[in-house]
């Protein structure tokens, strides 16, 4: 019996299935004794059938990757001398769903105990899709490629969150990376030194002062219970499993490299000790800024041609009335560059992690090159549970990842011909 024929013959056995629950449903009563033995009958058919589907479909998948001989075709027609042709990139493979919903639509439908609802979606029972955890109470079903990588996409796609625009966290195919930190100046007394020689005169070495520095990729998941009737909507499905889970993973980790404390998360660098806080002016007013808070801060900022202002959108307001001696904005509010403006030359961008205007932190000056962020590498999964609360018409759903991040210096770095020290990151301080 072919793979086609099977696949007919287990809707069938489905659907006789579905048909006599349904008659029973609708009448109000249980089934009869013929209907019990019939639907056992089924039922033992149906798991018989579902079985040598996917025997057929792993001895396919393994015939092709052996290979099979190769049919005569037609001569190739070789591209123009001195070009190469283009090499379009591989779609992922989607299982053959339409889209999120499409898929868990199927697997909602695909436990035995769903009653009239149940059936068994030949999509499912591919090879690629099929993934059991701890025996069949805690079955799932392999989120295919294509949907595992559009939620990838919208954690850390360009444009979903500034913060995470700054920091883009590089892949690894590690759970720690371990780097060599050097924080070492050209002017200081250690590491790698340059001098002026004289003829004949013996050359000084010197070493390089490397320590190894650790960063933990920590895990960070959303799990969310899902509804039966959500579940009959399916753009509302849609929208559950990839921009709403995707929009909480994103909006936490942008959270922690910013002010995460480090323990089972990244080090943000907002409670880092590299960070460099600048004092409020004497007699300056409460939740007010001074053009000298900026000219301060610009000051203290290592590479300022890479760095960017961060503030809350509330910071408008007073950065409005802003002017220098000469009755100048020091805030420009039209800048090629960043759509927030600029100031002193750097663009500023308004978002909702920056505190409000009065806080420490609301203005803060980022160069995004003083912070490592990394995750892990093909890690993101997906499960979706269903048997855990089928008695409560909920199902589960779960994304996972692993991310880890913390600033490069572990202390601002002192200047060669000041008593002042410089930072990756400067921010304001309180001014309540």
């Amino acid at each position: 019996m072919n793979l086609a024929v099977l696949k007919a013959e287990a809707r069938a056995t489905a659907q006789r299935q579905q048909t006599r629950l349904q008659a029973a449903i609708d009448e109000n009563r249980d089934l009869t004794a013929e209907e019990e033995t019939a639907d056992a009958d089924d039922k033992a058919k149906l798991a018989r059938l579902t079985a040598q589907i996917a025997r057929a479909e792993e001895a396919m998948s393994a015939a092709a990757a052996i290979g099979s001989a190769p049919a005569q075709t037609p001569p190739a027609t070789a591209p123009p001398v001195g070009t190469v042709p283009a090499q379009p990139r591989a779609a992922l493979d989607s299982g053959g769903f339409r889209d999120m919903a499409d898929f868990a639509q199927a697997v909602r439908c695909a436990n035995p105990q769903a009653g009239q609802g149940f059936r068994m979606d030949d999509r499912l029972a591919a090879p690629a899709n099929v993934h059991m955890e701890g025996g069949d109470e805690m079955g799932s079903y392999l989120v295919p490629p294509e949907f595992r990588q559009q939620i990838t996409d919208l954690v850390f796609g360009d444009g979903n969150d500034p913060i995470m625009d700054l920091i883009q966290p590089e892949a690894t195919g590690s759970n720690r990376v371990v780097g060599l930190g050097d924080e070492t100046t050209p002017w200081g007394s250690t590491g790698v030194k340059a001098f002026w020689r004289a003829e004949a005169e013996q050359m000084r070495p010197t070493r390089a002062q490397l320590t190894p520095r650790e960063t933990k990729l920590n895990e960070i998941y959303a799990f969310v219970l899902a509804t039966e009737e959500l579940l009959q909507d399916a753009p509302r499905v849609a929208g559950l499993l990839t921009r709403h889970a995707s929009a909480a993973i994103r909006w936490t980790v942008a959270e922690a490299f910013m002010f995460g404390d480090g323990i089972e998360k990244p080090l943000g660098w907002m409670a880092a000790p590299a960070t460099i806080t600048i004092a409020k002016e004497v007699g300056q007013a409460a939740m007010s800024l001074t053009r000298r808070n900026f000219f301060q801060m610009y000051s203290r900022m290592i590479m300022p041609s890479q760095a960017t202002w961060l503030m809350n959108s509330e910071a408008v307001e007073a950065l409005a009335d802003l002017n220098d001696e000469a009755k100048r904005p020091v805030w420009l509010e039209s800048f090629h560059d960043s759509p927030g403006g600029a100031i002193l030359g750097r663009p500023v961008i308004f978002n909702e992690h920056s505190p409000s205007v009065g806080q420490r932190g609301d203005v803060q000056f980022v160069n995004p090159n003083g912070y490592e962020a990394f995750r892990r590498q093909n890690a993101a999964t997906f499960a979706e549970s269903i048997h855990l609360y089928f008695d409560y018409a909920l199902t589960a759903y779960r994304w996972m990842f692993r991310i880890g991040g913390q600033p490069v210096l572990s202390k601002p770095v002192q200047m060669p011909k000041s008593n002042r020290t410089k930072s990756h990151f400067v921010t304001l301080a309180e001014r309540a």
